[in-house]
């Protein structure tokens, strides 16, 4: 089998670990990725939305399946454009990945479909906006309605800090195109979880749930980021919340979209607020594996991900995914100096040469120069992921790990689980 996986950064280093560790004979190709996929397949020198470049290479190296990790080329049509041309592809059409391009768009399916969300409105123009936010209760959020890197959701704790991001995204541009229109919504209180579901459009198949951390520093405190840590599974989510989040989130979603004539294939990643009362509250939908939560959760797959994901994109059902029984998972993001604003890269990076048992580096934003040298090139540099036979150990194993991988400026937080380690101990005690 001839594999290719379309991205850069640590899901897509995850991605190419697991398809490799299914399928140890295959020819896998990942573009454009990392240092660590070079590790585990041939990297392609293309940028992930070059679509004409990366449609060549499928066609020059006789690719069986495309697995395409960001969101940026599914939502310039990239699975469109290998289907056209024969390709089987796993990943979303164009118009099925507006659910993530466009949270404009995604309110409106919700909305169609009776999905629980937060009450929101839509503006495009700052004045209006301002007018409705004068009347908004506090706090809320305020969400650049297309692709963002994952920072364009901002909680305002107030009216006033609230104004100031419209400003930002409306008059001066902050995100470009993708704040051209916003959204303004009522802030969700409870715990969020993320659920992510391999689909032919119609029936689903859920991955490992587990919980990101989406704010830089510990204590859940600093600006949003792309995520800084992940773990699974997550004890909230129990087998009731999940069919909940199946039958009143996930297959309304699907069926709406089918409505629409613009079914949805791939993962589904549903961000979910679960409130004091158990209801599974949509925060937003992505239209791909998440990340880090990638990183997190296939580790935990032993078997079934390569044949669910082959199913799906030839358009049948997806097959059912083996898990490690009573294991657990947890990844410590390291991101350099200035992430998410304006992140320092260049420096050498040291890795331990042996890692303890359980514990896969994933390579998020490195680079290795003509002098061989391991250096930082991104904002998210490496993700460390511990699988162990429980939460603690896992999360220690992960930790200590992080504490021993070395370059300048690295940021981490030391209290990714921090609520599932608040559970446990209750438990224990």
């Amino acid at each position: 089998m001839r594999l290719l996986v379309v991205g850069a950064g640590g899901r897509e280093h995850a991605l190419c670990w697991a398809l490799r560790r299914e399928n140890p004979k295959a020819d896998i190709y990942c573009a454009p990725g990392n240092p660590g996929t070079a590790e585990l397949a041939t990297n392609l020198p293309m940028a992930a939305d070059d679509l004409d470049r990366l449609a060549d290479a499928a066609d020059m190296h006789g690719i069986d399946l495309t697995v395409v990790g960001p969101e940026v080329p599914l939502a310039r049509g990239l699975a469109d454009r290998l289907r056209a041309e024969g390709r089987v592809v796993f990943g979303p059409s164009a118009a099925a990945a507006q659910l993530e391009a466009s949270k404009a768009f995604a309110k409106d399916v919700m909305a169609a479909a009776g999905i629980p969300t937060a009450s929101s409105r839509t503006f495009r123009e700052l004045e209006p906006a301002l007018a409705y936010l004068a009347r908004h209760p506090e706090p809320l959020v305020v969400k650049a309605s297309g692709l963002a890197a994952g920072k364009g959701a901002v909680v305002c704790q107030a009216r006033g800090e609230a104004a100031d991001t419209l400003r930002q995204m409306l008059a001066e541009g902050r995100f470009g195109d993708a704040g051209r229109t916003v959204v303004i919504e009522t802030f969700l209180r409870g715990e969020e979880v993320s659920v992510l579901a391999i689909t032919d459009g119609s029936e689903v198949e859920l991955l490992p749930v587990s919980q990101d951390h989406k704010r830089l520093l510990e204590g859940d405190a600093g600006p949003n980021t792309g995520g800084m840590g992940a773990y699974s599974p997550v004890s909230v989510a129990s087998p009731e919340l999940l069919e909940r989040a199946r039958g009143e989130v996930l297959l309304p979603a699907l069926g709406e979209m089918r409505r629409r004539g613009t079914p949805f294939t791939g993962v589904l990643y549903a961000g979910l607020m679960v409130d004091e009362d158990g209801t599974p509250w949509v925060v937003e939908f992505n239209c791909r594996l998440g990340d880090p939560e990638a990183q997190v959760v296939l580790p935990l797959v032993s078997d079934g991900f390569t044949r669910s994901l082959w199913a799906v994109a030839r358009g049948e059902s997806p097959l059912p995914l083996e898990i490690l029984p009573g294991a657990a998972s947890v990844t410590t993001v390291l991101a350099s100096r200035g992430y998410p604003d304006a992140p320092e890269q260049g420096a050498p990076i040291v890795i331990p040469p042996h890692l303890p048992d359980g514990v896969t580096i994933f390579h998020a934003g490195t680079a290795r120069g003509s002098d061989g040298v391991l250096r930082v090139s991104g904002g998210r540099v490496l993700n460390v992921t511990a699988v162990a036979s429980g939460f603690a150990e896992a999360q220690r194993r992960s930790r200590e790990t992080a504490d021993a991988i070395e370059y300048e400026g690295k940021i981490y937080r030391r209290d990714i689980g921090w609520r599932e380690a608040a559970r446990v101990a209750e438990v224990s005690r």
